[in-house]
């Protein structure tokens, strides 16, 4: 029987289509061993994140996956520019709906279709909302997605093409998530939450996979922004699953990227506290990061500081310089994607550094 385990109190729980959190709050991880690798089994699999299904808590037997796939993953890793040969860009925008999002989408969507959903229910500032809803439409199941009415209308027109309703809630990114649970709750549906269900993380978990592959072997550090953590802690898992398999001897140094309008991780960990305490969002242009109160924040924290990595804060000014410099250099990014590169220009990187930067959103969704 699958089982989730709470990361606050330690109390399991058999997997239910209802349920999405412990009874004390805390957020769930999946009760698992470290996956054994075998490299040679990825050949027996498409050209796709599911080259590591064997990696990932589905039954042996389980081809699910096969009628949803829309061949999601496998990004390129590329220098970012000749000068500096030892900087690679991921270009997590080459996927179906457009931003590294569909990872955990779909390995998300395939476990709610193995669970026999009907419908789900999932909060987003965009991407994360139009992933769920294209691989819900993949798997035939209705959909709901709670956005802020402040949206990008080029994200909300994404998420209706592909049939999900759209609810949209004037407030925080917090209000939304409220107004989202609170609907799980009333319905008694999946809550399809890339935050809160750890499925997620397994699909996320295979730009690790992927990076080790393209490199053959692992970088010394990644620069990836941070609201909720799904690609920080999907890396951080997947590394994690490398080196206790020995096919990586150390673990990358995880640079993790905030706006400087809406900052909690930064401020946890500049003051030495393991759970980021909630702030007020001041307004940023990143609204994929701008997440005022991450629920995983103490992961994200114990991530950062275990592979001795840095927060590192960017503000408004520098976002838009750092976006106009990307798109020269011919990579058009969407805004929140470009706290990356400005956060690289910021870093103190060392002689030889070896550095993958994500560039997790396509330029074209946002205004």
């Amino acid at each position: 029987m699958e089982q989730f385990i709470c990361n606050s109190c330690g109390k399991k729980y058999d997997i239910k289509l209802t349920l999405w959190k412990c009874e004390c709050g805390g957020v769930f991880n999946i009760v698992k061993e470290t996956p054994r690798i075998n490299k040679l089994a990825w050949n027996n699999y498409p050209k796709s994140l599911w080259r590591y299904v064997e990696t990932m808590p589905f039954a042996k037997d389980s081809n699910t996956w096969k009628s949803i796939t829309m061949g999601e993953g496998q990004s390129p890793l590329i220098v970012l520019d000749p000068l500096e040969p030892n900087t690679y860009v991921k270009v997590e925008y080459m996927m179906p709906t457009l931003s590294f999002k569909d990872r955990g989408a779909a390995v998300l969507m395939t476990k709610a279709k193995e669970l026999g959903v009907s419908k789900v229910i999932a909060d987003s500032s965009g991407n994360a909302g139009t992933a769920i809803a294209a691989y819900a439409a993949r798997c035939h199941i209705a959909c709901d997605i709670y956005l802020s009415d402040e949206t990008s209308p080029k994200k909300i027109a994404q998420i209706k093409a592909h049939g999900a309703n759209i609810k949209a809630i004037h407030g925080t990114r917090e209000d939304v998530a409220a107004a989202a649970q609170k609907a799980v709750n009333e319905e008694k549906v999946f809550y399809a939450s890339h935050v809160y269900n750890p499925y997620f993380y397994e699909g996320t978990k295979t730009y690790a996979y992927e990076i080790y592959e393209q490199l053959s072997g692992a970088p010394d550090s990644l620069i990836i922004p941070v609201g909720n953590g799904t690609l920080l802690l999907g890396a951080f898992y997947g590394f994690k699953e490398l080196l206790e398999n020995g096919l990586i001897d150390k673990m990358p140094k995880m640079i993790a990227v905030q706006a400087a309008n809406c900052a909690p991780l930064v401020q946890a960990y500049e003051n030495g506290r393991d759970v980021a305490a909630p702030v007020t969002n001041q307004g940023t242009l990143a609204e994929g990061i701008a997440i005022a109160a991450p629920a995983r924040s103490k992961q994200i924290l114990e991530a950062v500081r275990e592979t001795c990595g840095i927060f590192i804060d960017i503000e408004e000014a520098e976002i838009l310089n750092a976006r106009q410099m990307l798109a020269a250099k011919g990579f058009y990014v969407e805004v929140t994607s470009a706290v990356n590169y400005a956060a690289y220009l910021k870093y103190k990187k060392q002689p030889e550094e070896k550095i993958v930067i994500p560039l997790c959103g396509a330029g074209i969704k946002s205004n």
